[in-house]
Order: structure tokens, then C-alpha cells, then sequence
């Protein structure tokens, strides 16, 4: 099977629909998909689909993006993290391309997600944008290879991908793999070792080659399968099954079904 790794299947587009979109991930044979936090007035929500579907799980935190927002601290991402169903601390990170003045808050923010991360022991869903020097140094000073993560959407240069994975970080790649202009992306992916590489969907954007411009699920993580293996001149079942393999090596909190 496939699992999507990083998923927001409590926006609107995909949660209106949610019954066909658990039957088109079994039809595509995606077996789990992670359900990402993005502030933690919407996570009861999150929460809600991965208690009431055994084949979905959630992460808590609070994106860079959202600035009008509660805040987190570490007490509280730790009291929500407790659930057996959370499985990572994020979606987290740095996002510079609409905060162009590279803001502190961001940072604190983000040292606060690491923080708590290696308090409960679960690992963390980074994104970053425009700012991949902060973000790594950031890891690096709190100490993050201590409990690892997601460069989720990774799509920054092999350079920066060496730095992630040198920190024990894996690397995520979406449907952006498939694009024609995606000449980088398509590198990293190619040189990525197969034991630190995951797929997923950010439904619902992102979608994949040949739905690209429409509206994402995680069935089409299947695209984005299918175009690692063309890339590194392997079979899907290889790519099937090391992705999911590292999946379960890395969110240790989830179980097989």
C-alpha cells in the first residue's frame, strides 16, 4: 500500500466529500493518510476524522502562515499530542515568501514546536518556504535530530536536502514532482536515499499530473509514486514499499491495519 503523509482533509473541498474520499484511497490502494494540524482551533476537527477513521491520523501544531491565531506553548501542544492518534508535532516550520521581513515570532514559534517535540518524543512536520538557511540552522540550535521529522513538499536543492537528511530529517515529495518545470525537484528525488523518502498529497492542493489545477486527495499520492519510480528506474511495488516502510520508521505512533 501507499500512505499519504501529509493531507488537510478538514478543508471544506475534501471534507464535504469524505466518504468518497476514503473510498477512492482504497481503490488507489493508499491505505493511511495523515490528517496535518494547522492551528489548534481547527484541530478538534482534525482529531475528529482520525478517532472516527482507523485509517487516518493527525498531527497538532501551528502553521507560519496563520498570524491571527492562538498561540501555542509547549504545555499545551503537549497536552494535545498525548492522544494515541497524534503522530507528530506540526505542520511547523518557516514560511518567508508573505513575511518578507524574515519575522522573529516565526521563529520563536517554531523553537517552541521543537521544543515540545522532543518533550513527548514524537517527531515534527516541517515546512519551509523561501527560508531554508533559518530553518535548518533553527533545527540544528534546538537540537531536532533528536527526535527527526518531515521536510514536508520538500523543494529546495539537493544542497539543502543533504543538510536536511544529515540532521536524520526525511524528505517529502508532492504531486510538484510530476510538473514538467520541476527540474529540481525531480533531482532530489532521484538522489534522495530510498530509506529517507516519503510521498504524499497536501491535499488539496498540489495535485499531481494528470489532475493538475484541480482539486487534490490522497488517492493521487499514487502519481507522485509512480513518478519516483520512473525517476530512479525502479518498480512502484520498490517505491511502495520503502515509502511505507519509512513512514512506520518515523511515526513510530502508528500501527499497520
Amino acid at each position: 500500500m501507499l500512505v499519504d503523509s501529509h493531507c488537510h482533509l478538514d478543508f471544506p473541498d475534501l471534507a464535504n466529500r469524505m466518504l468518497d474520499v476514503l473510498l477512492r484511497m482504497q481503490e488507489n490502494q493508499v491505505g493511511l493518510a495523515v490528517c496535518i494540524g494547522v492551528n489548534l482551533e481547527d484541530f478538534p476537527q482534525v482529531l475528529a476524522l482520525a478517532e472516527q477513521h482507523e485509517q487516518l491520523y493527525a498531527t497538532v501544531g501551528v502553521h507560519p502562515e496563520y498570524t491571527d491565531v492562538e498561540e501555542p506553548d509547549e504545555e499545551r501542544l503537549l497536552t494535545l499530542a498525548v492522544h494515541p492518534k497524534v503522530i507528530a508535532i506540526g505542520e511547523t516550520g518557516l514560511d518567508y515568501y508573505w513575511q518578507k521581513d524574515q519575522p522573529e515570532w516565526q521563529r520563536n514559534r517554531f523553537r517552541t514546536h521543537i521544543r515540545a517535540a522532543k518533550r513527548c518524543g514524537k517527531p515534527l512536520v516541517v515546512h519551509t518556504r523561501d527560508s531554508a538557511a533559518d530553518t535548518l540552522r533553527v533545527l540544528k540550535e534546538e537540537g531536532a535530530d533528536a527526535v527527526g521529522g518531515v521536510m514536508h513538499c520538500f523543494t529546495e536543492n539537493w544542497d539543502i536536502a543533504r543538510l536536511a537528511l544529515d540532521l536524520g530529517f526525511y524528505l517529502s515529495f508532492s504531486g510538484i514532482v510530476t510538473f514538467k518545470n520541476a527540474a529540481i525537484v525531480k533531482e532530489v528525488a532521484q538522489k534522495c536515499p530510498l530509506d529517507r523518502l516519503l510521498v504524499e498529497t497536501d491535499s488539496p492542493y498540489l495535485a499531481p499530473v494528470p489532475y493538475r489545477g484541480k482539486p487534490n486527495e490522497p488517492a493521487y499520492v499514487r502519481y507522485v509514486a509512480e513518478e519516483i519510480a520512473k525517476l530512479r528506474s525502479i518498480s512502484l511495488d520498490e517505491v511502495h514499499q520503502a515509502t511505507t516502510d519509512n513512514f512506520f520508521s518515523l511515526f513510530k505512533g502508528a500501527k499497520q491495519i
